[in-house]
């Protein structure tokens, strides 16, 4: 039972922890005030000329754009809490003290991975439980009060909507909520057994129908006879809603893990070509709270060693690491998206790269 005596929580490690994780929402929460009084100030007027509401500004935007800003800046600021607050025990020789002391550097690492534990799941928490709730809303606000309609600009649109079934459209108006030059086959097997033509189709919001006009029907029985029937207004009921015209390009941001994943299945269905894309932005939602060891590991090989010019070095070394981090994230995803890069791939190959990273610059650490 000695390995429990290794691990257990001592007076070091609840001070180490209660500075990594004071550091981490202390910085967090200033860099909140200042982005938000920033942000304030840039859209000061188009909250005036929208004359969005006091009560909505407050609850619908800024409220809900905490998470999101959290979740976007967690992994950074996690990072520059450990170097900043691990550098200024350095300065003050109490690393030193610590590890003459007679615990190893292994040992000295354990409450910070316990810090990077608590923040992992705080990160996890935020991005899959609080943040897509809290994106609906901030979306929703910047739809209505800051941003102008969403222009459907696609043309000769061709998705399976329901397995066996396809749809065509050449242009689609989100103002009027209407498909023009409107088609709709459906298959079984191989085989075609209906095909519907019109003019139009119109989705009416009080039955949740498309409403389709000037249309003609084409049926094919099982040895090739067709039937042809046609009429001026037939409504129809398909898994097609006018609300995925009007996406903005961050909609997956509203999406939980369990609804991204059923929206990724779905998108294959349709043989939509962006699946890549949500894929990537999938598998990012476990390896980003994974990353959060990766950096912390980093944060302390760095800091630990007392250099000349302080904290300053150490904090510039880790600004310039995490943002080379975040270039390797972009340059993957876009190696997936535009490449044959398979996602999960894109998705961890920084992990991997900064994990080696880790490993060297732990090897380099005064022990």
């Amino acid at each position: 039972m000695k390995w429990l005596n290794t691990f257990k929580i001592r007076i070091l490690d609840r001070y180490i922890i209660r500075k990594f994780l004071a550091t981490f929402f202390f910085a967090l929460l200033m860099i909140i005030v200042i982005t938000v009084v920033f942000d304030i100030s840039e859209r000061v007027d188009d909250f005036i000329e929208k004359k969005a509401p006091l009560q909505a500004i407050v609850f619908d935007y800024y409220f809900n754009f905490i998470p999101y800003f959290v979740s976007l800046f967690s992994s950074l600021f996690i990072f520059i809490s450990v170097i900043f607050f691990t550098s200024k025990m350095a300065a003050q020789t109490e690393i030193i003290a610590i590890l003459s002391s007679g615990i190893s550097f292994r040992r000295f690492l354990y409450p910070y991975f316990i810090g990077a534990c608590i923040l992992a799941g705080f990160s996890f928490v935020i991005n899959d439980v609080i943040m897509p709730s809290a994106n609906r809303n901030r979306l929703d606000f910047e739809d209505k009060y800051l941003k102008n309609p969403v222009i459907y600009l696609e043309r000769n649109v061709h998705k399976q909507v329901e397995p066996g079934l396809f749809v065509y459209f050449e242009s689609f108006s989100n103002s009027t909520e209407t498909a023009y030059q409107f088609s709709m086959e459906r298959y079984k097997g191989d085989r075609m057994i209906s095909k519907l033509m019109s003019t139009n189709a119109l989705w009416d919001k009080e039955k949740e129908k498309w409403t389709i006009k000037d249309y003609y029907i084409r049926d094919i029985d099982s040895l090739g006879y067709e039937t042809l029937q046609s009429g001026a207004i037939i409504d129809t009921t398909i898994n097609l809603h006018p609300s995925e015209f009007k996406r903005r390009v961050n909609f997956i941001e509203t999406m939980s893990i369990a609804e991204l994943n059923e929206f990724i299945e779905t998108l294959k269905m349709q043989g939509a070509d962006n699946v890549n894309s949500f894929l990537i932005e999938l598998h990012k939602r476990i390896a980003f709270p994974f990353s959060t060891f990766i950096l912390t590991l980093i944060g302390v090989s760095l800091s630990t060693r007392k250099v000349r010019g302080g904290i300053g070095i150490h904090v510039a070394i880790g600004i310039a690491i995490i943002f080379l981090y975040i270039l390797f994230m972009q340059f993957s995803a876009e190696f997936a998206t535009k490449g044959n890069l398979y996602p999960v791939v894109a998705a961890w190959v920084p992990n991997m790269i900064f994990g080696f990273v880790s490993v060297f610059l732990y090897r380099l650490a005064p022990k």
